[in-house]
């Protein structure tokens, strides 16, 4: 039989999950997913991911390949695999796609939002999904070091110790500190990203609100490209990846963006 490659859009909370990687205790969005899919196709499937989410952090748009010999329709593998997949986890939209097309090395860009919310008292119905800081912020000197962020790159102070990527140099295209209310957004969108490089950003941003470092300590951190001389790595809660940009020519609905962020009360985009 005829294979077909399939692309799919994800969208799940990652509170539940022990990130997106599959593993052996088969606690992870992987896992999950090819499970529903493989009873769906009535074979095994096996997929690859645009990025490689850590445990805690949600996606509002995870785009997804796999190969498939199942005939069937593309409303069968929204609705068919919505139907063995948990409530935290559901698939947007699919459509078929050539066969050289690869959601992790097709991609030219990934787009990442941290959500903060910057007040006395922890939440409790958003816990989970957004992050939490309890002393005042200055947004201006964050709006400031993020700025030193922008552009091509050693982030070698921004990457964990178990990275396994082959280089550390990436081409950040926007860093961007906003404050809406109680809450703190980051924006950072990237050829591509390393392991925990978000949280490690938005650790070294909230060093510099807080006031314990100037704006010039995160070019100054970044210039070093020595992990230990940066901020602790933050929570995953408020993070989400919420856009993957790739050539039209592979004709993905929006691009493989999401236009709709996580709805968060008082935060428009």
């Amino acid at each position: 039989m005829a294979v077909t490659r399939i692309a799919l859009c994800l969208e799940y909370d990652g509170s539940a999950f022990e990130g997106w990687q599959t593993q052996p205790h088969r606690r992870t969005v992987q896992d999950t997913l090819e499970a529903a899919l493989t009873r769906l196709a009535g074979h095994p499937v096996q997929t690859v991911s645009a990025g490689r989410t850590d445990s805690g952090v949600h996606a509002m748009a995870q785009i997804v390949h796999f190969d498939t010999e199942a005939p069937r329709p593309l409303t069968a593998w929204v609705r068919g695999t919505n139907t063995w997949l948990p409530k935290s986890v559901a698939v947007r939209w699919a459509v078929e796609v050539p066969a050289d097309f690869h959601a992790r090395f097709s991609a030219q860009a990934r787009s990442y939002r941290y959500v903060l919310l910057n007040q006395p008292t922890r939440p409790a119905i958003f816990s989970g999904r957004v992050g939490w800081f309890h002393a005042p912020l200055d947004g201006e000197k964050m709006v400031a070091a993020a700025q030193a962020l922008v552009g091509e790159h050693d982030f070698s102070a921004f990457r964990s110790a178990e990275c396994q990527a082959r280089s550390p140099i990436r081409c950040l295209e926007r860093s961007q500190v906003r404050q809406m209310g109680n809450y703190v957004v980051f924006d950072f969108k990237a050829n591509g990203f390393l392991h925990h490089m978000v949280r490690n950003l938005v650790g070294a941003l909230l060093f510099v609100g807080k006031a314990h470092v100037p704006p010039s300590w995160v070019a100054e951190v970044l210039a070093g490209r020595d992990r230990s001389r940066a901020a602790p790595t933050f929570a995953p809660d408020g993070l989400y990846l919420y856009g993957v940009d790739y050539a039209p020519d592979w004709s993905l609905p929006d691009g493989g963006r999401i236009i709709a962020l996580p709805p968060i009360p008082g935060i428009g985009d």
